[in-house]
């Protein structure tokens, strides 16, 4: 690594598993992923309630590396971290339910934020906290990781810049899982904000959008969708979600579910005038596509990669911050409120709300 890297340091909010998958890519050699201009370093670890949860974090996720063992300080509150001078961004890994609380926190301690998907609860909430950050020249972007794959950047070169499939006409992409009430926690809890579609179908909605959103003019699509309520749980179990991008005249569906997984071996279908692109894998994770380019062989390409496959959004990161940016353009803050507000139309349009509080808008 070159001593003219920027090495952007992060302070890391909440202990469990996608924070864990979070700071493992963090923590990993750069060079692995062909990258030079940027690395990571971990400074404050924080749990909500336990110093001792962040301790075991850090031992935990560190491992043998002794420089980032030592370098990341255990906090027993979030406060704790907010406060560091150290502290350049904040990773946001708590449940969603707490997204809008803890964004403004570190927004109004002088934190940049990324924050794990969904953003908010609600399109009003992404709204005042792209506000606040507006005001505040910081940056703050989802971590909607899927859009800073490479495989993601090449099919969006094929469909876009190269219109490998023609005009694109049809789109269909689901993620779902077979999930267990009892053993899913936080995904059957309306309290923290579950629910099939903001957790999981926030993904095959997304890949609506890297397909159509910039065909259509940034317009945002008319919205249709099913959702069908879990029985006694008070989340959607299942949501099918139909949207219109009537400029370029094209269609999406969008499915998630919690009661069945996703079949194999597709998650996406993209389909064009001149060809389809299927991708393999799952829709936050794809690892192969196949290119069928009417009247030619199919063309495979597959993709592998070390880690998680965090750290390419955590280097956009790295590199907005370095470069004096409050946004990145693989997922600006417009595109964010419009899946937010795509969010927002299937909800509202089906009668599924959240507790009052997790819909509600603070001060800032």
């Amino acid at each position: 690594m070159s001593t003219s890297a920027y090495i952007l340091q992060w302070g890391i909010l909440a202990t469990g598993g996608v924070a864990r998958d979070f700071v493992g890519d963090l923590l990993s050699d750069p060079a692995e992923r062909g990258v030079s201009d940027v690395q990571h370093h971990v400074v404050a670890v924080g749990s909500s309630n336990s110093v001792e949860k962040a301790r075991e974090f850090i031992h935990s996720v560190c491992g043998n590396d002794l420089d980032a063992s030592t370098r990341a300080k255990p906090y027993g509150s979030y406060d704790e971290v907010l406060s560091g001078p150290s502290v350049s961004i904040v990773y946001i890994g708590t449940p969603q339910s707490h997204h809008y609380r803890n964004i403004l926190n570190a927004l109004n301690s002088g934190k940049h934020v990324c924050c794990e998907k969904p953003f908010t609860i609600n399109s009003r909430q992404a709204e005042h906290i792209v506000e606040v950050a507006n005001e505040k020249r910081l940056f703050v972007m989802e971590a909607v990781w899927t859009r800073f794959f490479p495989i993601t950047k090449e099919i969006l070169n094929l469909l876009h810049m190269q219109r490998a499939i023609g005009n694109i006409k049809r789109v269909w992409a689901d993620f779902s899982l077979k999930c267990n009430p009892y053993g899913a926690g936080r995904l059957f809890q309306p309290e923290l904000g579950g629910g099939a579609l903001l957790d999981l179908g926030i993904y095959p909605i997304t890949w609506a959008f890297l397909a159509l959103y910039q065909p259509n003019g940034r317009v945002p699509p008319t919205v249709k969708a099913n959702l069908l309520m879990a029985t006694d749980y008070g989340v959607d179990e299942s949501t099918t979600v139909s949207m219109s991008f009537e400029h370029v005249h094209a269609v999406a569906t969008a499915e998630t579910s919690l009661a069945a997984r996703t079949a194999r071996p597709y998650c996406v279908i993209i389909q064009g005038d001149k060809g389809e692109l299927c991708v393999e894998g799952s829709c936050p994770r794809p690892r192969a596509y196949i290119l069928q380019r009417d009247g030619q062989d199919p063309i495979r390409k597959d993709f592998t990669f070390t880690g998680h496959g965090m750290h390419w959004e955590a280097d956009a990161c790295a590199r907005a911050i370095r470069d004096g940016h409050i946004e990145v353009p693989e997922c600006s803050h417009q595109e964010t409120l419009d899946v937010m507000r795509v969010l927002d139309e299937v909800r509202n349009g089906n009668g599924f709300t959240f507790p009052a509080p997790l819909e509600d808008i603070l001060s800032s």
